[in-house]
């Protein structure tokens, strides 16, 4: 597998040149204009920062396993768990988008709890033309705001961050606010979430998942494995298990259309025993064989 874009890497390759503090290990944030000029295709991967997209202009966006379209113009959030990439499908008019790493938000609060960074969630928002100029407007008092010498700018950049975030949710009148208020079995369905992601992406540094079973994550969250259960049955209707089933069908799809391993090397990666087990758990998902899958 491909391993995750860094900040120096989409600085290098799209404006040649890296700020200074990038290499201080500390928070980062940066706003940019849409349109650039025309570059290098963009591949299908993960970036290990998180990226707040207004764009105008129709496009399609390859994300994890899905193909989403956007007619016209929308606000598009991508994090470090998932793959993707843009096809712009004709020129993009006008946009803007803000990047970030986990350790600008480092004790202000946890963005990944809010759903629209959570794999289940919604990541694409069509808007309306009013709603792409107020959604501009938090845009424009960014630059604004990074350009100023007021000291503590950067929580207002953080504020400006959740306010994009809290917009998009609220587009969508079925969306649940999550994250504010949560209670002891919510917490324990998103630390058992936030376990499971921290899992991928896989690559050579980190070659094979290490947690398997409803009864690792209870061990490593230190709560007995029924109170799990019953907290992520709870929060998200679905057993432990098919949690974890889906979560590795999904990789196991993105690694079989995205890397050359073969298959009994994505089978040892997700931890599977034996390659066969891989294929009949793959097939029970997908109704297919993973080389068929893989092949189509």
């Amino acid at each position: 597998m491909n391993k995750p874009e860094t900040l120096e890497e989409l600085y290098t390759r799209r404006f040649e040149w890296i700020p200074e503090q990038l290499g201080q290990n500390i928070g980062h944030l940066n706003v940019f204009r849409l349109p650039h000029s025309p570059g290098k295709p963009i591949p299908y991967r993960r970036r290990d920062y998180f990226k707040v997209t207004l764009c105008v202009g129709a496009s399609r966006i390859h994300y994890a396993d899905k193909v989403l379209e956007v007619k016209k113009q929308a606000l598009v959030f991508s994090n470090p768990f998932i793959p993707y990439k843009w096809e712009h499908l004709e020129d993009v008019i006008d946009g803007f988008y803000v990047i970030f790493n986990q350790r600008f938000f480092n004790q202000f609060g946890n963005v990944n709890q809010y759903e629209v960074f959570q794999p289940n969630g919604n990541h694409v928002f069509e808007l309306d033309d009013d709603q792409v100029k107020q959604v501009s407007g938090v845009y424009e008092r960014m630059f604004e705001e990074i350009e100023s010498d007021y000291i503590h700018k950067y929580d207002l950049l953080r504020n400006m961050v959740y306010e994009l975030l809290h917009f998009a949710m609220k587009t969508q009148a079925a969306t649940t606010s999550i994250g504010l208020h949560i209670n002891a079995s919510q917490r324990i369905y998103w630390l058992f979430l936030e376990l499971l992601e921290r899992q991928f992406p896989i690559d050579d540094d980190h070659p094979q998942i290490e947690l398997r079973s409803a009864s690792d994550f209870a061990n490593h969250l230190n709560v007995h494995v029924n109170h799990l259960n019953r907290a992520v049955k709870e929060s998200s209707g679905k057993s432990t298990s098919v949690l974890i089933g889906e979560r590795i069908f999904r990789e196991s799809k993105i690694m079989l259309k995205q890397s050359q391993w073969n298959v009994s090397e994505i089978a040892y990666a997700l931890n599977f025993k034996e390659a066969t087990h891989f294929n009949n758990f793959f097939k029970k998902h997908a109704a297919v064989s993973p080389t068929v899958f893989r092949n189509n």
